[in-house]
């Protein structure tokens, strides 16, 4: 078996061409920004084999940020929480049914689904240090594999350093979920937005983990200020109840509407969409501003000018791709805000940050000190450098 190095700032390291495959499993049983950022190598499996078949392993919960993806021939969910057994049934289900298997995420979970799938393998290993256990179990489920960076290398470029081992070439496309043809009818669920001609910006604010958040007072100030505009603020959100809950306090909130005949549309959507149809919505948009959320990326994707609110997170690894980026070195750096595209990167401002952890309180539901203190001003600077179309520059950090 060939375990390769990679290095970091190049694709040079390629392998002989493999023979084309007829059936491939793309395995990222992980976090949805994980799936979503999966999809750049999902295209480059069809784009080099537009015959064979690319399937997609995947969180049952996580599914809908691949939907109508014509990449992806099936979808197979398995449960995010399952035991051994569970998990070895699968496998089992899997037994054999590829020429190929692979997977961008360095989990034995990923590994053994690979290993029951295909008799070729490719994936991910762990940096030396961690284990012994960690380091064999690699080598025993995988044919090749590649040295996983979590810090210096971007998620997407991750991934699709995999195509060196296939001696295929990269596409850094990432594939925002797409409502289906064949389910016209709930097109109609956006249609009372897109049958007004007015423009409209759309605000996402709530990330899964609290650490991500911004302040409920920075997104009232926000709309408002996308309301003086004469621009509609459309707010959107996930269905679970605490989120619903979040976005209806920023909406009925007093403070976001301007008084008198001046009051603009601000229409709450939240827990009203699937990830395909935000995904519609935000195509639509003038402009996008959220957290460090799979919204975002998506939002990313579409082209649309989207503005990135960051704290903790790294953005090396984790930033949006901007539209268009086609290079394997990330487009943003670890410490500053910045612009590449059509998207925007506004980072917190502290001496720590980005501190990579959970926020202040080191755990998710702790909140992160450079979010709450990022100033609105920061964010509407940003917004209205992309509604006038021009560049913002930012001192050197």
């Amino acid at each position: 078996m060939k375990h390769i190095e990679p290095a970091c700032t190049d694709h040079e390291t390629r392998a002989t061409p493999v023979k084309p495959p007829r059936r491939i499993l793309l395995v990222c049983p992980q976090r949805i920004g994980d799936v979503l950022l999966a999809t750049p190598l999902a295209h480059s499996l069809k784009l080099a084999w537009p015959d064979a078949q690319v399937d997609m392993l995947v969180f049952a919960d996580t599914q809908g940020v691949i939907e109508g993806n014509a990449d992806i021939a099936t979808i197979i969910p398995v449960p995010r929480r399952a035991r051994w057994r569970e998990q070895l049934m699968q496998a089992r289900r899997l037994w054999r049914k590829y020429d190929i298997a692979l997977s961008p995420i360095p989990t034995d979970r990923a590994r053994l689904y690979c290993w029951a799938a295909a008799r070729r393998r490719y994936g991910m290993r762990p940096t030396r240090g961690q284990g012994l256990a960690k380091q064999i179990l690699p080598w025993l489920l995988l044919n090749q594999t590649l040295v996983f960076d979590d810090l210096d290398t971007h998620t997407v470029a991750m991934g699709l350093r995999l195509t060196a081992l296939l001696g295929i070439p990269p596409s850094f496309t990432v594939i925002p979920p797409s409502v289906p043809a064949t389910q016209a009818a709930e097109k109609s669920a956006l249609s009372a937005v897109f049958a007004k001609a007015t423009p409209y910006v759309v605000l996402h604010p709530y990330p899964k983990f609290a650490y991500k958040m911004w302040t409920h007072a920075a997104w009232v100030s926000l709309a408002r200020w996308c309301a003086g505009l004469g621009l509609r603020v459309i707010f959107t959100g996930g269905p679970d109840a605490d989120e619903c809950a979040y976005v209806k306090g920023i909406v009925s909130d007093p403070a976001a509407s301007l008084p008198g005949d001046a009051v603009s549309d601000i229409v709450n959507l939240a827990g009203t969409l699937s990830l395909a149809q935000t995904a519609q919505l935000i195509r639509g948009a003038t402009l996008y501003v959220g957290p460090d959320t799979a919204v975002t990326h998506i939002a990313a994707a579409t082209g649309t000018p989207t503005i990135a609110l960051f704290g903790p997170s790294n953005p090396v690894k984790w930033g949006p791709l901007p539209h268009g980026w086609k290079q394997f070195a990330s487009p943003w750096r670890r410490v500053g805000s910045a612009r590449q595209g059509n998207v925007h990167l506004v980072q917190g401002q502290a001496a720590c940050v980005p501190c990579l952890l959970e926020g202040c309180g080191r755990q998710v539901e702790s909140t992160s000190d450079c979010l709450q203190h990022l100033p609105v001003a920061a964010v509407i600077t940003a917004a209205q450098a992309f509604l006038n179309g021009r560049q913002v520059n930012h001192p050197s950090c």
